[in-house]
């Protein structure tokens, strides 16, 4: 009987690290230099080149994915296309089943690539993201001349090859005016089945490496009153939306740092590491794959290394208490804390701990609350009385009139 407990331990074990979808950093290397990126790297580093995972540690760990029933995978960088070995990976993990979505700025698409799509289907939407709808704008955003010229080129072999992809934005000064003239493209292609995404919000450097350019990001964000604006453009859409989120997720969250999915799925960055999700780098949040390192972490699991910060690492990281006390003054005892992007990554990057609010992202929420009559106008969301805003939520998730 206690062999077949320590079976049916192992199988429930081996469910539970059951992930649907692996996102990997391909590189952290662009051949853009975007004024608003939180983590491109110069595309001719070789330094950095030299660092990043080579093709057989990739196929591991998409083995390794495959193996606890992973049922797609994210490329994404940087740009993932300048990797030379692309064309390997992603056959690679066609042929164990796997669907392929791949996020790229397009310029690196090829005829030979464009074929390949064609061939062998990703099986996702390919997501492109667009900087602008004209030279002067996209050229100014990517920091490249030249760069729209190659953009459109790639986007305009997608469509003679019928690749599907679809579309997305940075919302920036430099394209701000030309936002309905992307819709309309946008809505002229085949697989846009909805309104575009914007990045807005955007976020800094995630690896701390540039506070110069943090200071053009923070430039770059739109206003809380801004964001509000492109969120509302379909007010009943949103409004109704928004009261199946809040009867869902809205509430104060205690001490716990961790009130998202991040550590139930993985994301692989550039050098072999699995990160809890795809912002968050702080080192003591992240998990080593190379099995050398690994067999030195967890000696005698018997756990591939993906398995293991699955099953293991991440549980244990997702159990962090918040000790901040401004932290535990103001977002633990929020009602709107599900509702707020705050989070261990964004502190991290914004203040280099997992536990310190970040304003920028509480004068968001607090716009959006106002407008949905959550809080008044010089409301603190954190100071309100639990009956006060209890219900509020409660006549705002059971309002009917949109």
């Amino acid at each position: 009987m206690s062999e077949y407990i320590r079976e049916v331990k192992h199988l429930d074990r081996h469910l539970s690290s059951r992930v649907s979808r692996l996102d990997i950093e391909l590189t952290e290397r662009c051949n853009s230099r975007c004024i608003h990126c939180y983590i491109n790297q110069p595309e001719e580093d070789q330094s950095i080149k030299t660092r990043e995972m080579d093709t057989a540690f990739v196929q591991s760990v998409i083995k390794q994915a495959a193996d606890l029933g992973c049922l797609s995978v994210r490329f994404t960088g940087g740009e993932p296309l300048l990797r030379e070995d692309f064309a390997d990976i992603y056959l690679f993990a066609r042929r164990l089943g796997l669907k392929v979505l791949i996020f790229t700025n397009a310029r690196l698409i090829t005829a030979e690539l464009a074929d390949l799509f064609t061939r062998i289907p990703p099986g996702k939407l390919i997501e492109v993201s667009v900087y602008g709808m004209h030279e002067n704008s996209y050229d100014a955003v990517a920091g490249v001349r030249g760069a729209f010229k190659e953009f459109w080129q790639g986007v305009t072999l997608l469509q003679e090859h019928q690749v599907p992809f679809i579309v997305k934005q940075s919302l920036l000064p430099q394209n701000r005016d030309e936002l309905p003239e992307f819709e309309a493209f946008a809505a002229n292609l085949p697989h846009m089945e909805r309104t575009p995404s914007y990045s807005m919000n955007f976020d800094l450097r995630a690896r701390r490496d540039d506070e110069a350019k943090n200071r053009v990001i923070r430039r770059m964000r739109i206003s809380p009153e801004e964001t509000l604006a492109m969120l509302t453009r379909e007010p009943e859409k949103y409004i109704k939306e928004m009261r199946q989120f809040a009867a869902k997720f809205m509430g104060p969250s205690g001490d716990r740092l961790f009130n998202c999915g991040a550590g139930h799925g993985a994301c692989i960055d550039a050098y072999g590491y699995a990160q809890m999700c795809i912002l968050l780098r702080h080192h003591d949040t992240v998990y080593p794959l190379d099995q050398a390192k690994h067999r030195e972490r967890s000696p005698g699991s018997g756990l591939s290394p993906l398995e293991y910060a699955l099953t293991d690492f991440f549980p244990q990281v997702r159990k962090m208490r918040a000790s901040n006390p401004e932290y535990l003054k103001r977002c633990a005892v929020c009602f709107l804390k599900g509702f707020c992007d705050q989070c261990p990554a964004k502190s991290w990057e914004e203040h280099g701990t997992l536990d310190t609010p970040v304003d920028y992202l509480c004068r968001v929420a607090h716009t959006n609350a106002v407008y949905l009559g959550l809080l008044k106008e010089g409301e603190n969301s954190w100071k309100l009385a639990p009956e006060v805003w209890s219900g509020r939520l409660k006549d705002f998730t059971n309002d009917n009139s949109c």
